[in-house]
């Protein structure tokens, strides 16, 4: 029993177990992990002022609220066009020497997961709003505020950046409401969050558990997807459940001359290719592209706005809408 008296003994011995246990559980493994998954060959790294706002996401606790995974099961299809996999995260480096913030991968989804949130909601506009009270866009929403992000001017300065928020949610105050370069920073990595595709010829794995879905409307006819659903998920954010917008901000599509106009053309236009022609609004993201809507869903949409809110407008066919699509795509590449 000598070795247990001889405490210099023992402990090197439990030391020597403890390295040895260390590289064969969690060095080896990690050492295989980056030489069998690298990243995917589209994949773009991240740029300076994302890496700063990875840091802002971290230091404000974001990931305690919010994921970075798709799940192979059918329910988080929402969150990106496949399940994700390592190759996602291979090519997220190091803070530095001694932290490492692994793949943010997160626990809990407080808030929704922000895997493709680069692609869901490309807007600047649209995210600083959100930033700075989250209520302002989504009334439901649990997010805290992130108001120190922001200062308020009497005048804007050349190069700064004006977020246009609903006079009710600066408290009386007046002025000119500017991100601060730490918010730009973090809008700009929630920005880079965009889910790449596979390879071509590589398989995409398929959702486990898949849902029943009703994609036909309450007396609608045939197949016709329900256009409140996709107004809710691609466009409310924004134009809001209402359809009035927010002032200063995003345009109403209540009473708006393009939902309720003859000039299609312009209309299918704008969803697929976006929008920067009103200076008093913010700009537009190319939502039908970055969603890869179909003509039948696009239809849908629109079909929608033109009969809501106090809308009379005149149902566009899918026929109209795909004779128009094309077009479009055709003066896109041009």
């Amino acid at each position: 029993m000598e070795f247990f008296n001889n405490h210099k003994l023992l402990f090197r011995t439990a030391f020597l177990f403890f390295a040895v246990l260390t590289i064969l559980v969690a060095i080896l493994p990690a050492l295989n992990n980056q030489r069998n998954n690298q990243p995917l060959p589209t994949s773009a790294p991240i740029s300076e002022d994302a890496v700063k706002g990875k840091a802002i996401y971290i230091a404000n606790g974001c990931v305690a609220c919010h994921t970075q995974q798709v799940r192979n099961v059918d329910m988080d299809k929402i969150w990106g066009s496949r399940p994700s996999i390592a190759a996602d995260y291979a090519a997220i480096k190091r803070t530095d020497f001694w932290r490492n913030t692994a793949t943010l991968m997160g626990t809990e989804r407080t808030g929704p997961d922000l895997t493709d949130a680069g692609n869901r909601q490309p807007s600047i506009d649209w995210n600083l709003v959100h930033l700075f009270n989250p209520r302002a866009v989504v009334k439901e929403s649990i997010m805290p505020a992130y108001t120190w992000l922001f200062t308020l001017k009497k005048q804007a300065d050349k190069g700064d950046v004006v977020v246009n928020v609903p006079k009710e949610f600066l408290e009386g105050k007046e002025g000119k409401l500017v991100a601060t370069k730490d918010a730009l920073y973090l809008i700009a990595y929630l920005q880079s969050l965009k889910q790449v595709k596979l390879p071509d010829g590589v398989t995409t794995p398929e959702f486990l558990y898949k849902q029943k879905t009703i994609e036909t409307k309450a007396g609608g006819a045939g197949n016709e997807p329900d256009g409140v659903a996709l107004y809710t998920a691609n466009c409310q954010s924004c134009h809001q459940p209402n359809g009035e917008g927010l002032p200063g901000a995003f345009p109403p599509l209540k009473g708006s001359p393009v939902v309720n106009g003859d000039n299609l053309q312009l209309y299918v236009d704008i969803i697929m290719n976006g929008y920067d022609a009103r200076a008093e609004y913010a700009v537009m993201p190319s939502v039908g592209t970055n969603a890869n809507l179909s003509a039948a869903e696009i239809t849908a949409i629109i079909n929608h706005e033109r009969t809501s809110w106090g809308n009379h407008a005149k149902k566009v066919t899918e026929d109209e809408i795909k004779r128009l699509l094309e077009y479009v795509k055709l003066k896109a590449k041009n």
